[in-house]
């Protein structure tokens, strides 16, 4: 019942630094509460499992310690070398809008190819590994030898059996998709450990409307469109679409910012993109036109009837006042809607917040408290956009790991 390496957690960072660890010839052992592993890779991707993102640099994550953080990893593990890892198996693939990168047929190829990578490695794999502490936790306790620190031993009682190791892996995961088995097991090791956490929240998650707003737009559900999107000056802005629910506001445009995203903050969204609103309420001033007469063409009529009634005054632009025109060309180019909340875990693709990294080596993810003690994936404090970056941090932060126990 002694290993090398224990990693808690079946996801996508725990299978990965698994196969890395194994293949350095240690004797790894993955444990896994639930009945089966990456249940959050088979639903990625409508299925397909958009598994990387070319475009994976350090500014395509959310952290609240050093943006620099995430360097380390992701230059040493590429999405071009998952992308070869990919294409060893066999796997079929195609590259989408922004250097998305999907399985051509289905999110099981990639689970099936770290199940493959994981049974060559040697790596063993203990599923419904059930609880035996109080508060439904795997108990975790550190026995340190009095000579070496860095000869101690973790140990792990579950339903399973307790479970020895001088390396582990902590690789949870967050709080998004509870129904999948989520939980804050890996910020509770953290806690136990002594190690800072970032409050955590709901990330890549739709946002909701206020009361007062429900009453004007929730009508608007089904409707979307291109927009640029963002939150405050300082957060980057993106060009996606905007999708109306009945809830609140969706789309890929809205789960972006939505990591940047606080209570009580407005979402701005520039409603014509790549047009020259000025020059457009220039052009309408002939011919009598109104406001929704120009926006028609560019913009879905339920949207621009209720938008229009709520910023555009019904009379021609030719007659508006330069306050009228000057509201008009702001609400275009910056609406600023205000959210009610967000849609929470149940819905939320990722978790903002975690481990703090300025908890952990960049190079090597351990603990600088906890000799031997190592955070991966989403539990730790960094967040991708939306599009396969989310996976990348999980390989490069899993191989890092992988690399060092």
């Amino acid at each position: 019942m002694n290993y090398d390496v224990i990693i808690i957690g079946g996801g996508a960072a725990g299978l990965f630094c698994a196969q890395t660890a194994g293949r350095r010839g240690h004797r790894v052992l993955v444990v896994e509460h639930t009945g089966r592993l990456g249940s959050k890779i088979l639903i990625s991707g409508g299925g397909r499992c958009n598994f990387t993102n070319l475009g994976a640099t350090a500014a395509a994550y959310v952290t609240s310690g050093s943006p620099h953080f995430v360097k380390s990893a992701l230059s040493r593990f590429t999405p071009r070398d998952f992308l070869a890892l990919v294409e060893r198996r066999g796997i079929a693939w195609r590259e989408r809008e922004h250097g998305q990168l999907f399985c051509q047929l289905s999110s099981k190829q990639i689970l099936q190819m770290l199940e493959k990578e994981c049974a060559a490695a040697g790596v063993e794999v203990r599923l419904n590994c059930g609880t035996l502490a109080a508060g439904g936790s795997w108990m975790v306790d550190r026995m340190p030898d009095a000579g070496s620190p860095a000869a101690s031993q973790y140990r792990i009682a579950t339903s399973a059996g307790t479970f020895t190791s001088r390396s582990l892996v902590i690789a949870t995961g967050g709080r998004s998709y509870p129904k999948l088995g989520a939980t804050s097991f890996g910020c509770e090791i953290a806690r136990q450990f002594g190690v800072e956490l970032v409050p955590a929240r709901p990330g890549l998650v739709p946002l909701t409307w206020s009361a007062a707003d429900r009453e004007q737009f929730a009508g608007l559900s089904g409707i979307a469109f291109d927009c640029v999107a963002s939150v405050r000056p300082e957060a980057p802005a993106f060009r996606e679409a905007v999708l109306f629910t009945h809830r609140g506001l969706s789309g890929p445009a809205i789960l972006q910012i939505s990591s940047y995203w606080r209570p009580g903050q407005s979402v701005c969204l520039n409603l014509l993109p790549g047009h020259s609103t000025a020059g457009l309420l220039a052009d309408g001033r002939s011919g009598g036109r109104t406001v929704k007469a120009i926006l028609r063409p560019l913009l879905p009529e339920r949207f621009v009837r209720v938008w229009c009634a709520r910023h555009a005054p019904a009379k021609p632009i030719a007659q508006l006042s330069r306050a009228e025109l000057e509201g008009v060309a702001r609400n275009l180019q910056a609406w600023e809607i205000t959210p009610a909340g967000d849609e929470g875990y149940a819905t939320a693709e990722v978790t903002v917040g975690g481990v703090d990294t300025r908890e952990l080596s960049s190079k090597t993810l351990e603990c600088r408290k906890a000799p031997g003690l190592y955070f991966i994936g989403e539990v730790v404090d960094v967040t991708g956009w939306l599009g396969g970056y989310n996976f990348q941090w999980a390989w490069a932060s899993g191989h890092a790991a992988g690399l060092a126990v």
